[in-house]
């Protein structure tokens, strides 16, 4: 976002204040100018903030808080003129810096910033290439683990399943999760985020693994669905409709369409199979800093894909009562299609 010389950015999302600066301490500000960054933070991450922010001031706030900072920055630099997240920040909040900053002008703007991190740099795709094979490598190891473990007299719960995969990412480079892990079985299968559970799974299960983690700051996405013992006709079927609707988007997606042309083209195939209203949330979103950024594969999102863009690639299929089905990949759009971070096979998996 290019600004003129007499405007300021006060920065707040931790996931842009991060972006812009560097500094991944997930609390303070960044004042910035057409020229000139500021990190501002209090006393808990100063040396933190000076050992990442190599091109920013940084400046320790006391007790008097970060207000008589801000106007001290708005006066030395000259600013006529505030630009405030308002997509981020809370109303009482935004009221307050109105009241408190003196400058001539106060704006809103939405999802500017956020749009700036859409197009990823090359280091950042290596990164989140990184974290997804970390992924893949957890997914290796979790179908073993099942395997070893399910049939004990005290069974396997969802829980633990989503424990290990947790264990497993963060003793393999993972500085973090990049959300709560899904692990879910049998009818839990049927709701898309549900919460793992005390459920022991059981012969004949679908059970639906959607994980990711954060290393070096960036996340990664992959879901896959597999069947605990031997997979029923209709598990067969609901499953082959997903990984084909999957594998075509994979196969179509690519810059110069928009997120709704590239949802179409996997919910056709749903519909067109009769499994339409099973299939209630969209395609794909953004990944990067943040697990859901824009832009989105959804039936609502006209924004142009362009190369460099990361999104995940998710059809579903869920029936209450029955079980669910979901494919996921992370991909980078480039100029004739896609790049495909995610090696895992979408071939359905029986552990017997």
């Amino acid at each position: 976002m290019k600004l003129n010389s007499n405007q300021a950015l006060i920065i707040a999302d931790p996931y842009n204040v991060r972006y812009f600066s560097g500094f991944s301490g997930g609390e303070g500000y960044l004042f910035m100018t057409e020229s000139k960054k500021t990190v501002l933070v209090d006393s808990r991450y100063g040396i933190w903030a000076k050992n990442e922010c190599n091109d920013s001031d940084i400046i320790v706030i006391g007790s008097e808080g970060y207000y008589p900072w801000f106007n001290k920055l708005i006066k030395s630099y000259n600013i006529s003129e505030i630009l405030l997240e308002g997509d981020y920040l809370s109303h009482n909040i935004f009221e307050r810096m109105k009241e408190k900053l003196e400058c001539d002008s106060i704006i809103s703007i939405s999802n500017e910033l956020t749009k700036d991190r859409m197009v990823k740099s090359e280091e950042e795709i290596e990164k989140v290439k990184k974290a997804e094979k970390i992924g893949d490598d957890a997914f290796t190891h979790i179908l073993t683990y099942i395997k070893d473990n399910y049939k004990r007299p005290e069974g396997l719960t969802e829980k633990q399943v989503a424990l290990e995969l947790e264990f497993y990412m963060r003793s393999h480079g993972a500085s973090a999760l990049s959300f709560d892990v899904i692990a879910a079985s049998g009818l839990n299968s049927a709701s898309p985020h549900a919460m793992p559970s005390d459920r022991v799974l059981c012969e004949g299960d679908f059970l639906t693994m959607d994980f990711g983690c954060v290393y070096e700051g960036y996340c990664s996405d992959m879901t896959r669905t597999i069947v605990i013992g031997k997979a029923s006709e209709k598990q067969i079927h609901i499953y082959n409709i997903v990984k084909h609707a999957a594998l075509t988007a994979l196969d179509n997606i690519k810059a110069g369409m928009t997120g709704k042309e590239a949802d179409k083209i996997a919910r056709d195939i749903i519909e067109e199979a009769g499994y339409g209203s099973n299939f209630g949330h969209s395609l794909g979103h953004g990944i990067g800093l943040f697990i859901h950024e824009l832009p989105t594969l959804s039936k609502r999102d006209d924004t142009v894909l362009k190369p460099g863009m990361i999104v995940s690639v998710e059809p579903g299929i869920y029936i209450e009562g029955f079980g669910g089905v979901r494919i996921e990949d992370a991909v980078v759009i480039e100029e004739n299609g896609i790049r495909n971070l995610t090696e895992s096979t979408k071939e359905l998996i029986e552990i017997l």
